[in-house]
Parts: structure tokens; C-alpha cells; sequence
């Protein structure tokens, strides 16, 4: 098993589109897409900053978002998104890091390597310490972040502010 993280191109439009629709068929999260759900097209995702700054104005976080691309096929297996830095809303809920992996290729470390290449982005970019969250219900996202030595601060219950009754659970991993 071995991936690259590579910057969005147009070489993988199909296969982001595909993972879009994949991922919502499945009912899951586009957590690390920067916001691909809301997109009819490769192209109009591609201008992030624009995109988002337009939907997220003052909360707008600048961030890097890369394709982890499975080496020996080029095929797209999960997207992971580093952000550049907290706002209130992603000090307490979503972190500097968010990612997905496609429904078919989970359980196979692909989100654990992710999440490892990326920590050393980060470091590059003098992080001592990043912030990574997820759904207390979500085991295989907690043992991802715990085996990069993401290290439990505590727990959020959300009481339905931002669209769910879930617990948040909130991770520092020390670079």
C-alpha cells in the first residue's frame, strides 16, 4: 500500500467528481473536500478561495487541500484538508485537519498514512502541534488520529448546534 498526496489537477477531475458522488450515494461526509458536496462541477470547485470565502466570509480559513492518490493504480482514494488556522468555530469542532476515504478503500491504512504525510506538511510549516477532531461514534477516525499521537483533550456534546446530537471528540497531535 502506497499513496502520494498530490495538489488537485485536472488530471483527476473525473475521479474527484466520482468520489463525490460515491461518497454521498453512501451517505457519508465529504470531511476533507473542502466543500465538494455543494459543487456541480470539477471546475467550480476548484476555486476554492473564492468559493469559500464567498460562503464562509469572515469565518474563511485559507487551507491546503490534497488528493491521496494510491501509487500503483493513480487511482483517488481519500482527500485529506490541512487548515492554515483556527477560527472559534474550528478551535472547538473541526480542527486544523479533516479527511475522507472512499467506502471501498477504508479499512487498508489509507487514512492513517494520510494523516501521517500531511503531519509533516504541517511541520514544514512550523506547526508545533495541530488539532484534529471527529465523532466519538466514528472508531476507526479516533484510532487513526491516536496512532499519530493524537492525544484526547476532551469531549464536546453538541446538542444539535451545528446539525447534530453527536459528542466531538477533540485530539492534539504534537509534531
Amino acid at each position: 500500500m502506497s499513496i502520494k498526496l498530490i495538489r488537485p489537477s485536472i488530471e483527476y477531475a473525473d475521479q474527484v467528481m466520482q468520489y463525490r458522488d460515491i461518497m454521498q450515494a453512501n451517505g457519508d461526509s465529504l470531511d476533507g473536500c473542502a466543500d465538494l458536496g455543494d459543487c456541480r462541477t470539477f471546475f467550480e470547485w476548484m476555486d476554492f478561495e473564492r468559493r469559500l470565502k464567498a460562503k464562509y466570509g469572515d469565518g474563511y480559513v485559507p487551507s491546503e487541500l490534497y488528493l491521496a492518490v494510491r501509487s500503483s493504480d493513480n487511482k483517488l482514494v481519500g482527500m485529506i484538508d490541512y487548515r492554515l488556522r483556527l477560527t472559534p468555530f474550528l478551535m472547538q469542532y473541526g480542527g486544523n485537519i479533516g479527511y475522507s476515504v472512499l467506502p471501498s478503500e477504508r479499512r487498508k491504512g489509507y487514512a492513517s498514512e494520510m494523516l501521517k504525510m500531511l503531519l509533516a506538511i504541517c511541520r514544514d510549516h512550523g506547526e508545533r502541534k495541530v488539532l484534529v477532531t471527529c465523532d466519538k461514534s466514528n472508531e476507526a477516525s479516533r484510532k487513526t488520529i491516536t496512532k499519530n499521537g493524537g492525544a484526547l483533550e476532551n469531549e464536546i456534546e453538541l446538542d444539535g448546534e451545528i446539525g447534530s446530537n453527536e459528542i466531538i471528540q477533540r485530539f492534539w497531535i504534537k509534531l
